[in-house]
């Protein structure tokens, strides 16, 4: 099976292309390359979650901080050129979009999502995806971060001021 291909990645490319939740593009994402590429902040993974990324904090306004984050995708990508992770994707049409993007942020010209370019065989498996999204309000989008369930992230950080507080 080609890595573009993997359940994980179809996920991330039909969240982006689908409904833009560019949240849930990193969630699934990152779960992906914590499995293949734990620690390597270089791999082309990282690229594509920054891009969400980037686009998430854009969407909700934070200009400064969408444009560090997207600069940093745009040098992952040109760092991978020729990656695997980049078959199934037009590359040189995604590396215009991305500069377009940093272009337009810094002109401060509001959001504009793109789609990624996706080759055929990645596009049918993605378009198969989208149609099980759930449908999504702008706000939910907008402010996801804030409503998803963060008990378990609040207990570990607990455990561990506990386990510091210990020693």
């Amino acid at each position: 099976m080609h890595p573009q291909h993997h359940t994980l990645f179809i996920d991330y490319c039909a969240y982006f292309n689908g409904n833009g939740d560019f949240f849930e593009c990193h969630e699934v994402l990152e779960e992906y390359w914590k499995d293949i590429a734990p620690g390597n902040k270089n791999h082309p993974l990282v690229g594509y979650v920054q891009l969400a990324t980037g686009l998430y904090h854009w969407r909700r306004g934070n200009a400064t901080g969408a444009f560090k984050i997207l600069h940093k995708a745009l040098n992952n990508f040109q760092l991978n050129k020729g990656n695997v992770f980049f078959h199934e994707i037009n590359y040189t049409i995604l590396i215009t979009q991305l500069t377009e993007t940093l272009n337009n942020i810094q002109m401060g010209k509001a959001f504009q999502a793109f789609q990624l370019p996706l080759m055929p065989a990645l596009h049918d498996l993605v378009m198969a995806r989208i149609l099980l999204l759930p449908e999504s309000s702008s706000d939910y989008l907008l402010h996801k971060h804030m409503l998803r369930d963060r008990s378990h992230i609040l207990a570990e950080r607990q455990e561990s001021k506990q386990r510091k507080s210990r020693r």
